[in-house]
């Protein structure tokens, strides 16, 4: 199932954004089936029925004699506008595969495979040249880029006394990065210039988090999470390919090589979560991504000719703010309506890239889900999650596109008792 997930990630990676042409592409929300619904938040969230992978801290908390699967995938609808112009487009992508269980008393563990990044665009300008033997001239400039990374993670949770909990992740990121310029003409004699970057990450990652749980009286129970994603740099090559194409094929070019290319950001995460008779549970979480020292492939003049380096100064660090609550009617009800999920929530983040010198487009999300009972004979634990996002993405600077997203994502968290034990008397 992982690898026809990774298939269908490679087939369409839900993005057709022009963003998606700087640095990593448009990066993950790692989110879950439960806080799709309250736009990802995660560090402070705490139960034994659901996984959350943005704080391995939580593993602690899965209940003994059950297995959890967790799998979900979304529809999106995209505007995008610029100039008074206006282009629609439909995508679906893979979100997340991921499971876990119980290997001890209070150990946890977790395996999974979430999107990192994603890059899928495609635009063009034209104008008109003059040319000394054919006059007017047709000149059409045609960018592309596919691709994006992908995290496999397997992580453990361990609680070494009440109320705290500690975990960590380690992983491997890996993934092709591909973007393609090159100008064509009305007039077949004239050649064509041809750019393109390639790179092919392959590397490993590590996080780590903590959570700190205090009760507030009978009802009610206060969690603090921290978490640190390890930044690291990346021993890859990239690639720049300059050629010049005539009558279809390629007439002259070169290749230049970056080496040690890539670097990924330290990422740090707090947040605080209230949980109110097991039935209302809100949060905030605050997360910091240090963009601002990650070195990236560049292209530099050098007198006449140019090279292909490692540079840092293309990124700028990176601030996301989320809220979100859920509520359930009565989590101890005998009725299904009194156990659904009701969940909302907001979130605001600043770019990590920048476009032509300037911060790129802030990102605003707002969502609401629901967590639908699945109730048979055999199960009472597994939920279906239907979370509804409104995303825009919206530039500084005039005359920049903006992204206005309308988002569908459907996920099924089976929760099995594998491990019970049966007794007779």
């Amino acid at each position: 199932m992982a690898l026809t997930a990774t298939a269908a990630a490679a087939q369409d990676n839900g993005s057709n954004s022009p963003y998606s042409r700087y640095g990593f592409g448009l990066l993950g929300d790692r989110a879950g089936g439960f806080n799709k619904g309250m736009s990802g938040l995660s560090y402070g969230m705490r139960d034994g029925k659901e996984l959350n992978p943005q704080n391995p801290a939580s593993y602690s908390a899965i209940d003994s004699l059950s297995f959890l699967f967790d799998i979900g995938m979304s529809l999106q609808y995209s505007t995008l506008e610029s100039g008074g112009r206006r282009v629609n487009a439909n995508n679906t992508s893979f979100d997340y595969l991921t499971m876990g269980f119980r290997a001890s008393r209070n150990l946890g563990m977790s395996l999974g495979l979430v999107p990192y990044s994603t890059i899928g665009y495609s635009m063009n300008t034209s104008g008109r040249l003059e040319n000394a033997t054919t006059g007017e001239v047709t000149q059409t400039n045609t960018y592309s880029g596919e691709g994006g990374l992908h995290q496999v993670y397997f992580g453990m949770g361990w609680k070494p006394f009440k109320g705290f909990s500690l975990g960590a992740n380690v992983g491997y990121l890996w993934g092709e990065l591909t973007h393609t310029s090159f100008n064509s003409f009305s007039d077949a004699t004239i050649a064509t210039n041809r750019h393109r970057y390639e790179t092919d990450v392959r590397t490993y990652t590590a996080d780590f988090g903590i959570q700190y749980e205090q009760a507030l009286g009978k009802n009610d129970m206060l969690t603090l999470g921290l978490t640190y994603g390890l930044g690291h740099d990346i021993d890859r090559n990239a690639y720049f390919y300059n050629q010049t194409v005539a009558s279809g094929s390629v007439a002259s070019g070169d290749t230049l090589t970056a080496a040690n290319a890539y670097a990924l950001p330290h990422d740090i995460g707090v947040g605080l979560a209230w949980r109110h008779k097991n039935s209302l549970r809100v949060g905030v979480d605050y997360n910091f991504q240090k963009w601002a020292d990650v070195k990236y492939p560049t292209l530099v003049s050098q007198g006449s000719s140019q090279l292909y380096v490692p540079a840092t100064g293309g990124f700028s660090n990176r601030h996301r703010v989320t809220v979100g609550a859920e509520y359930i009617p009565n989590p101890n009800g005998s009725r299904w309506r009194q156990l659904v999920r009701y969940r909302m929530g907001f979130s605001m983040a600043t770019p990590y890239t920048r476009v032509n010198g300037q911060d790129g487009p802030y990102d605003y999300n707002v969502s609401l889900g629901v967590g639908l009972p699945i109730i048979n004979r055999w199960n009472n634990r597994s939920i279906l999650n239907i979370s509804a996002q409104y995303e825009r993405v919206q530039p500084k600077v005039a005359g920049m596109i903006t992204e206005n997203y309308l988002r569908l994502c459907i996920g099924i968290s089976f929760n099995e008792r594998w491990f019970m034990k049966w007794q007779v008397e």
